[in-house]
């Protein structure tokens, strides 16, 4: 009878593993993780988050891929402070893109707190997706405040017209910059200024663009991001400049799944109209503000293009093969 017992909680195991790898679950991978930028490079699904611990320990990045959203493959320390001279902590909100072969990855790292601290945002580049990511510049692209914007939690846009965009900003303020076509620097906007604030009501940090039906997505972070409030709204446009005007909440907590979730960005399905939503948030049993956890859920618009309001779930998303 022992045995048979024990058979069948084996068995029992077996089907729960079964069921377990019928979605994703969230949170997609362990370990403490946040700041999750989604991309997709050959075929492949990636996710490049921050390390999610105290300032003084956030001194590399790892990165993780997956053929089906379901199974996840680390590939740890793409970047850290030892190939970045002038990174000495807080790598934070990793952006990534491909541009002829070549993959660049956007960082932050010091949380400099004014324009004579050393860092702001830095970018790296290498062969391969999953680096090793080496030191572009040898200096931040960007270590100066304008407009008010601490200059962390970068992402890079690619226009319709094959412009590349960073916007940018903490501290309640967002700028847009045009990039160089090599990513060293800046270009001048027409009008001769370089930094565009954009900033919609009720921004404080994580931004993130995509476009849909040739309209401008923005999206961004509010409330506090070790609070209840912490959540991401969004705004639509006809131009990448805005005005952005608040439209209404996409993702936050639901005290019976999880808190604090933000900080996001999104995956489209190539060829198809789905989505996904990849964001950070932290577990009913976690009190500590870095203990915070990569997860995945279905974005949907309605009829009109509004984005319809995220359920946070434990279950995920289903297996996604791209073809």
């Amino acid at each position: 009878m022992r045995y048979l017992f024990l058979a069948g909680l084996m068995c029992l195991g077996l089907v729960a593993g079964a069921q377990s790898k019928k979605t994703s679950g969230n949170p997609i991978f362990e370990g403490w993780y946040a700041d999750p930028e989604g991309i997709i490079f050959n075929k492949q699904y990636w996710v490049y988050p921050t390390y999610s611990d105290r300032y003084e320990q956030q001194v590399f990045m790892d990165a993780f891929s997956s053929d089906d959203l379901i199974t996840w493959t680390k590939h740890p320390r793409i970047i850290d402070t030892a190939s970045v001279k002038w990174a000495k902590k807080a790598m934070w909100a990793p952006a990534i893109i491909e541009k002829d072969k070549k993959y660049y990855l956007f960082f932050a790292a010091n949380d400099i707190q004014n324009n004579e601290q050393p860092g702001g945002i830095g970018v790296a580049v290498s062969d391969k997706p999953e680096g090793p990511f080496r030191d572009l510049l040898g200096k931040p692209l960007l270590d100066k405040f304008h407009n008010g914007a601490q200059p962390i939690d970068q992402f890079v846009f690619k226009d319709k017209d094959g412009q590349y965009y960073m916007i940018y900003g903490g501290w309640r303020h967002c700028n847009i910059v045009k990039l160089k076509n090599d990513f060293t620097g800046f270009v001048p906007f027409e009008d001769g200024t370089t930094f565009k604030e954009i900033t919609p009501k009720g921004y404080v940090e994580g931004p993130f663009m995509f476009m849909r039906d040739n309209k401008y997505y923005f999206m961004w972070s509010e409330g506090g991001w070790t609070g209840p409030n912490y959540r991401v709204a969004y705004a639509i446009s006809n131009s990448p400049f805005g005005p952005f005007e608040r439209i209404g909440t996409v993702l936050q907590q639901d005290s019976t799944v999880a808190t604090g979730a933000g900080h996001h960005s999104v995956i489209p399905v190539p060829g198809k109209d789905e989505w996904y939503i990849i964001y950070h948030r932290r577990p009913l049993s976690e009190t500590h503000a870095n203990h915070r956890v990569t997860c995945i859920d279905y974005m949907r618009f309605d009829k009109n293009g509004l984005i319809e309001p995220v359920k946070i779930t434990f279950e995920g998303v289903k297996p996604k093969k791209l073809k």
